[in-house]
């Protein structure tokens, strides 16, 4: 369980192809406190330590995460978003976040408001009802608040210290980013469709 706070920003320097999956190879500068078999979100996506070599930790995609998500898409030398699993004793700054990604969806505008960013996102329309007007929602791993929705669109609003903190500001249109909706909107809206 996450809460879409990053914590830091990783590299990736290396990909390797086993079979039907991507491993990755991640170098951050929370690396010595890791541990081999924990969760971390990678641009919201939650995957496990397999391997810690000083600087460099080793994890792996399957088949599904890559259909599902932008991970497919990584590159060495891509910026990706950090974030360890939430201690139960700890403040809950974004929202309940659980790194399983639901889809993916496009950059269509970005606007640079003199202080602030304001970017428009498209998805699937298949996925209206899990987005509401001021809900929250996991855009690569960030817990953002959405306004202006359509039934294939929402705007966020970015504060410079989330443009610099992690990779959004990277983020160009017609790039592609993982989203994760609110898990309790998800069960809501399954709970509506079994009536």
């Amino acid at each position: 369980m996450f809460t879409g706070i990053i914590e830091t920003k990783g590299i990736i320097k290396n990909i390797f192809l086993k079979g039907s999956n991507k491993t990755f190879e991640i170098e951050s500068d929370i690396t010595n406190e890791l541990r081999v078999d924990q969760s971390i979100a990678h641009n919201g996506i939650c995957l496990t330590v397999e391997k810690i070599n000083e600087k460099i930790y080793t994890v792996t995609a399957i088949e599904e995460t890559l259909q599902k998500t932008t991970a497919c898409l990584w590159q060495i030398n891509d910026t990706i978003n950090l974030e360890r699993c939430l201690l139960a004793n700890s403040r809950i700054d974004g929202h309940f976040v659980q790194g399983h990604v639901d889809t993916t969806a496009i950059c269509i505008a970005k606007k640079d408001n003199n202080g602030s960013w304001l970017f428009t996102f498209e998805f699937d329309k298949k996925f209206a009802a899990l987005v509401i007007e001021k809900g929250s929602v996991c855009v690569n791993g960030i817990s953002l608040t959405c306004f202006n929705v359509t039934n294939n669109s929402f705007d966020v609003a970015i504060i410079p210290f989330t443009y610099t903190h992690t990779n959004i500001g990277k983020i160009a249109i017609d790039d592609k980013v993982n989203i994760e909706f609110d898990v309790l909107g998800k069960y809501i809206n399954k709970f509506k469709s079994v009536e």
